[in-house]
């Protein structure tokens, strides 16, 4: 009899821990959100990402039963908002809104980074992509990539404006082929930009498509080719670099979700197929294709590839242009 109760007694005090943890495990996965979400996001209120942060973040807020709040922290080329993210705890709290610049460009541009894109934050998702358009001054007798090609050649060499180094490093491989090469006129946003080239203040400028697309349709500056795989929707008339013999021309801009590395799969599982869900809306694809985006649904393997095939390609891209690591 004694020997039946030492072992019942044992037995009973060998589940508590287990069953303790167990009961641990459970309301860890079943709080979560318990509480509100902040969505980083590393530039300024209006910016293409800002955009999508706030429209994903109130979808994912919905889906989830939580409240999702953007907070805005430019700077840095995106390292403000990577190191803030790596500052929280991993559980989810947190997700940072990653763009190509800060998530691939600035491991080649950088000589050091105050963060690793790749071992500090894990995907959630792809979001959107977008491709970028070489535009010039509509009174520019620059008309055609070949009048481009052309010109570029000659002296003095061109002037070419843009806002950040992911879109200068996007037509090295078009240049590399060309045989030519410009002056970069870097600028601090779009906006500028574009106003520059309306006022032939800048020969060429290579922009991403959202945000330009009605200033090309309205004629106050023209375009010459487009970084996609296939022609823009809304620029039917417009060649990509690649239907012009330059096959390795293919640039598209991104964002993607990304949490603290340590989150638990459960969590990542859980936002990962929520916003999957989110992204599978048609309203959602419509809502991106009025920005001049497209839906880029990548599950977070799926995701971790790209990153880097992305970071290996910008890399190459450094080593053509020779581009001089800040």
């Amino acid at each position: 009899m004694n020997k039946i109760r030492r072992r019942l007694f044992q037995a009973a005090l060998a589940a508590v821990p287990a069953a303790m943890l167990g009961g641990r495990a459970f309301a860890n996965s079943a709080a979560y959100p318990d509480k509100l979400i902040k969505l980083y996001v590393p530039f300024g209120p209006g910016s293409g990402s800002d955009v999508y942060a706030r429209y994903f973040g109130k979808k994912l807020g919905d889906k989830l039963g939580q409240t999702v709040i953007v907070e805005n922290k430019p700077g840095g080329g995106g390292a403000i908002a990577v190191q803030s993210t790596k500052a929280v705890p991993a559980d989810g709290s947190v997700i940072l809104l990653g763009s190509n610049s800060p998530m691939a460009v600035n491991v080649s541009v950088y000589k050091k980074l105050a963060y690793d894109p790749v071992s500090d934050v894990v995907p959630i998702c792809g979001l959107t992509r977008s491709m970028a358009v070489i535009v010039v001054p509509a009174s520019s007798p620059i008309k055609s990539v070949e009048d481009l090609v052309a010109r570029g050649k000659q002296t003095p060499m061109l002037n070419m404006g843009t806002y950040s180094a992911g879109y200068q490093l996007a037509v090295a491989p078009f240049l590399d082929k060309a045989g030519f090469t410009w002056q970069d006129v870097p600028y601090k946003g779009l906006s500028q930009t574009t106003s520059d080239v309306i006022g032939n203040q800048l020969d060429v400028a290579v922009i991403d498509t959202p945000g330009t697309v009605q200033i090309i349709k309205s004629d106050k500056v023209r375009a010459i080719a487009v970084t996609g795989t296939q022609r823009h929707p809304e620029l039917p008339d417009v060649p990509t670099l690649v239907e012009k013999g330059y096959k390795d021309a293919v640039h598209y801009s991104w964002t993607s979700l990304w949490v603290k590395a340590g989150t638990p799969k459960n969590i990542i599982d859980t936002l990962s197929s929520n916003m999957l869900d989110v992204l599978n809306e048609p309203e959602s694809r419509q809502f991106v294709l009025n920005t001049s985006g497209e839906i880029m649904p990548f599950n977070p393997d799926e995701m971790k590839s790209f990153q880097e095939q992305e970071i290996a390609r910008f890399a190459r891209a450094v080593e053509t242009l020779k581009f001089v690591r800040v």
